[in-house]
């Protein structure tokens, strides 16, 4: 019953923009608090109308776009799709330069939709094929504007036959892997792939068009693109969009003064905000979840004692557009990822036999369902890799308990052999967690030795009491988990969403290992 409802309300996602903007002219769409701005419903569909014939004049195809979560980003994203063109979303986070040329080359495109504040915040030059959205709507008259407002004025079935059409199969956005190891995927999403996944969401946890969105989330990654960009336009919320997701100060003090109903976010960010805050900013919260990491017991209880609040978790991925899972209001067990969304298929395998893992069985999570993404861009060869027999591989490891909740058990390459015992890195942080001092944070890595077999090492952000916390850790764990050293340092090496970059840690741990003495 589920698929075909949802069937029938799947929607291209720029049609489905401009129904909503029809419906709810005069709400608030989005109050852009980075620059002050607010914008109604009405007035987002005239700028994207503008900005979408703007965009004619470059070439078809893609058309990428560098700017930071803001209005302006939203409605360059919208036009882009109602001219036709697909927006190609470019991390400014770290390697801008690099990581625009790289886009260019790998999808062969030349124009960048970009913001010259941005480019002298973060000192990155001006690349051949950048264009400035400051120049685009400098150069807007008065004509432009007018013929978007009638344009915006004529019926949601006529205007809809004035903007580009397409097809649900159609490919809406490239977003790029880390590429932590190798270069980053090109990432192919559809128009049926996010929308389905966003009346997924909507029917798992119960939104309403009067939700209001705390949007601070890059849009240049999928947790931001869908849950903070689509998923509010799609179902006509306001959306309250702030450029920095690390300004913990100024995001407590926008959701104490915005009361938002609905925030997501990842779990090193909602630390900050907890430490920033002060109790009950975040009270006005119905929904706020912690994705894109693990989250841990005291993060829950810290923002459950200071603002009256349930901190829930859930699990996604680039390519499943991202929702797999997420726990919600009424069914919450702290600890797992939440029940699996409708519409959503989740096969639990054994990796080495490929048969299905009974419940509390770990083994490799594979998807399927509508979520799935079309594919990596001009790489059918790593595309054929992701899938095994139709299912999309997540890499992570996880079981799927009595009750129909899924829990990660961490990636598939976070498991190390030692001692002939598979042992789960993830496990061995979490249990090393809760015994850690306040304010220290940890990443355990393994380091392969020739001549004895693999081993556990734990960094830690400071100095602590090892031998206090091993003893701790052995009720939990058997000895071959244990930590076998334990190496400091200070700032560790983190991901633009967030997370503990630990591929950076292993790479690090193994030189100083190697190199004592260095």
């Amino acid at each position: 019953y589920f698929n075909s409802l949802y069937n029938q309300n799947i929607m291209l996602l720029h049609q489905q923009f401009v129904r909503m903007a029809k419906k709810h002219s005069a709400k608030l769409a989005i109050k852009d608090k980075t620059t002050g701005k607010d914008v109604t419903y009405s007035t987002a569909l005239i700028g994207s109308l503008i900005l979408s014939s703007k965009f004619q004049k470059y070439e078809k195809g893609f058309i990428g776009i560098m700017i930071p979560t803001s209005a302006g980003c939203a409605l360059a994203v919208a036009g882009a799709l109602m001219s036709g063109r697909i927006p190609v979303m470019i991390n400014y986070s770290t390697g801008a330069e690099a990581n625009a040329r790289y886009a260019q080359k790998k999808c062969r495109f030349k124009t960048i939709i970009t913001s010259k504040a941005l480019l002298e915040k973060i000192n990155c030059p001006l690349i051949e094929g950048m264009v400035l959205i400051e120049d685009i709507m400098a150069g807007v008259s008065t004509g432009d504007k007018l013929k978007a407002a009638l344009k915006s004025k004529l019926p949601t079935g006529l205007l809809l036959k004035m903007i580009h059409k397409g097809d649900l199969d159609d490919t809406s956005v490239i977003l790029f892997t880390s590429g932590s190891e190798k270069d980053p995927k090109a990432v192919q999403l559809t128009h049926r792939n996010i929308s389905s996944n966003i009346e997924s969401i909507k029917q798992h946890i119960d939104l309403y068009d009067t939700d209001i969105i705390l949007s601070n989330l890059v849009f240049f990654h999928v947790f931001g693109l869908t849950v903070d960009l689509w998923l509010p336009l799609y179902i006509g919320m306001t959306m309250i969009t702030y450029a920095n997701p690390l300004d913990f100060q100024t995001i407590s003090r926008i959701a104490r003064e915005e009361k938002p109903t609905m925030m997501v976010g990842t779990p090193s960010f909602f630390w900050g905000y907890l430490s920033k805050s002060d109790p009950g900013d975040f009270s006005s919260l119905r929904v706020v979840v912690a994705g894109a990491d693990k989250c841990p017991d005291a993060l829950r209880e810290g923002f459950k004692k200071k603002h009256g609040v349930t901190l829930l978790e859930g699990y996604g991925a680039t390519e499943t557009s991202p929702v797999i899972s997420t726990n919600t209001n009424d069914n919450n067990k702290p600890g797992s990822v939440g029940k699996i969304l409708p519409g959503v298929q989740v096969r639990i395998e054994n990796p080495e036999t490929g048969e299905e893992c009974k419940p509390g069985e770990v083994g490799r999570v594979l998807v399927k369902g509508d979520l799935v993404m079309k594919g990596y861009y001009d790489d059918p060869e790593l595309t054929a890799e992701a899938f095994i027999n139709g299912w999309y591989n997540t890499g992570d490891m996880g079981f799927i308990d009595e009750e129909g909740y899924l829990w990660h058990a961490g990636r598939y390459k976070r498991f190390a052999k030692v001692g002939g015992e598979m042992v789960s890195l993830v496990k061995v942080e979490n249990i090393m967690e809760k015994h850690l001092p306040e304010g220290v944070s940890c990443c355990i890595v393994e380091v392969s030795d020739e001549k004895k077999g693999s081993y556990i090492v734990a960094t830690v952000s400071k100095e602590v009491n090892k031998t206090e916390i091993l003893r701790k850790m052995m009720d939990e764990l058997p000895t071959i988990a244990l930590p076998r050293l334990f190496v400091v340092i200070n700032e560790l090496p983190m991901m633009s969403t967030g997370k503990i970059d630990f591929r950076t840690v292993t790479r690090m741990v193994q030189d100083i290992v190697r190199n004592p003495d260095v």
